[in-house]
């Protein structure tokens, strides 16, 4: 997946309404790249969210390791959402995701206000594994 969280931002300033924001959010996630068979098991699987969803961390080596992730959710909203999540922190150095907190990109998409408690919970959930990937990339090197 090459989209930035910067053009989904744009994109989103530039949909009118949320019906057209929710289907680029379902198209965000059909551009995830294929996630592998093997990985859909409970080491991956992202607890907290009411929808499956897993998360795959591949750190490269280093000292502040760059960290890519690859995710899916078998529904289609929250696959888009895990498209947004892996927009904000994948390819980044373990020390940037562990300072980079989500609440602001969320608020200027208008998803702190516009998505159910349980995704909600699902999302937080998301960003609080990719923490953990990070802080143990950073421990391990």
């Amino acid at each position: 997946m090459t989209t930035t969280i910067d053009s989904i931002m744009s994109d989103f300033e530039f949909l009118d309404d949320w019906e057209d924001r929710y289907r680029y959010v379902i198209d965000l996630g059909k551009e995830l790249p294929p996630y592998p068979d093997d990985a859909r098991d409970a080491a991956h699987k992202v607890q907290g969210c009411v929808s499956q969803v897993w998360l795959k961390t591949l750190p490269q080596d280093g000292n502040d390791p760059v960290i890519e992730f690859l995710g899916d959710s078998d529904a289609h909203i929250v696959r888009g959402l895990v498209a947004i999540v892996l927009a904000l922190y994948s390819g980044r150095r373990a020390s940037e995701i562990l300072a980079t907190e989500p609440e602001e990109v969320l608020k200027k998409l208008g998803l702190d206000e516009h998505l159910t408690p349980q995704r909600s919970n699902g999302l937080r959930a998301m960003v609080a594994r990719i923490h953990r990937e990070a802080e143990l990339a950073k421990e391990s090197t």
